[in-house]
C-alpha cells in the first residue's frame, strides 16, 4: 500500500472535518471527543433512542462502542445502526470485553448479525469470542494468547463478511482475502485508558473520507500508529499522564510528511 495514500486520507480529514456519531462508553467520551478534534474531525455524542436514527443517518461514520453496557444502549445501538445502514453510513465496531460474561458476548453477536459492519476492531480475544472462537479473557483486557492472530483476522473477516481489525503489539487487518500487517505504535498506549476506543473512532473519521473501507482501516492505524510514536519520543518517559497530553497534540500536529516517513505497512496474502 502506497503510503503517500496514508497522508492524503489524514489531509481529508482535516479538510472535511466529518461528523463522527459516537455511540460509546462512559469511560472514555472525553478522551474520544478530543481525540477525534485534534485529528480534525467532528464528535457528536448521541445515546436517546429518540434521536440516534436522525444523528446516525447524518453523520459520516456510526462509531459503537459496547464498553459500559446496558439495555437502553444496546437498543440504541440497533436502533441508530439500522438507519446508518439505510442511508449508506459505515458502521465501525468496537466489541470491548466479549468473552469476559455471556452478556458482553451475546451482545457483540447480536450487533453483528442484526447490522452491517463496515470494520470491526477489537484484539484477538474480543474478536474471537465474537465468532465463537475460545480465547483467554480477563475482564475487558485480552489474554496474549497462543493462536495465530493472523489467521483469526481472515476467518473473522470471512466469518463476518467484513473488514477486521485485531490490534496489539503488531495491528493485523484483513478483509478475508487481503491481509495487512502494521508495525507502528508504542507500548505506553495500553497505560492510557480509551486508547483503544479512541482508534476506533479514528477509524471512523477514515472511513468517512475514504470509499476503500480496508485501505480506510489501514490508513487510520498507521497514522493512530504514528502518532503514538512521536508522542512516545517527545513525552513517554515522563509517564502515560504526559503522554496522553502530547499524544493529543500528536494528532493535531503530525504531517503526511510524518506518516510517509514512519508508516510501517506489511502485505501478506
Amino acid at each position: 500500500m502506497e503510503l503517500h495514500r496514508i497522508g492524503e486520507s489524514l489531509d481529508r480529514v482535516r479538510q472535511y472535518n466529518p461528523l463522527i456519531h459516537n455511540i460509546t462508553n462512559v469511560v472514555v467520551t472525553n478522551f474520544t471527543a478530543n481525540g477525534l478534534l485534534a485529528l480534525g474531525a467532528s464528535p457528536v455524542m448521541a445515546y436517546a433512542k429518540q434521536e440516534v436514527a436522525d444523528m446516525a443517518k447524518i453523520a459520516g461514520a456510526l462509531v459503537l462502542n459496547m464498553g459500559t453496557l446496558n439495555e437502553l444502549e444496546v437498543e440504541a445501538m440497533l436502533i441508530a445502526g439500522k438507519s446508518a445502514n439505510e442511508h449508506g453510513v459505515p458502521i465501525i465496531f468496537d466489541p470491548v470485553g466479549a468473552g469476559a460474561t455471556p452478556y458482553r458476548t451475546e451482545t457483540a453477536r447480536k450487533l453483528v448479525n442484526e447490522l452491517a459492519i463496515s470494520i470491526i476492531r477489537g484484539n484477538a480475544a474480543e474478536i474471537a469470542n465474537t465468532i465463537g472462537e475460545e480465547w483467554q479473557i480477563k475482564g475487558v483486557d485480552a489474554g496474549a494468547g497462543e493462536k495465530d492472530v493472523i489467521s483469526l483476522a481472515i476467518a473473522a473477516a470471512k466469518h463476518l463478511q467484513t473488514i477486521v481489525a485485531i490490534t496489539g503489539k503488531t495491528d493485523v487487518i484483513s478483509n478475508g482475502e487481503k491481509t495487512y500487517l502494521i508495525h507502528n505504535g508504542h507500548p505506553i498506549l495500553t497505560k492510557v485508558t480509551g486508547t483503544g476506543c479512541l482508534l476506533t473512532s479514528v477509524m471512523g473519521a477514515f472511513a468517512a473520507v475514504e470509499k476503500d473501507t480496508l485501505a480506510a482501516g489501514v490508513h487510520a492505524l498507521v497514522c493512530y500508529g504514528v502518532a503514538a510514536e512521536l508522542a512516545a519520543h517527545k513525552a513517554g518517559q515522563e509517564g502515560p499522564g504526559s503522554f496522553q497530553i502530547a499524544f493529543l497534540n500528536t494528532l493535531a500536529t503530525m504531517t503526511s510528511d510524518d506518516v510517509h516517513r514512519m508508516g510501517k505497512v506489511e502485505r501478506r496474502k
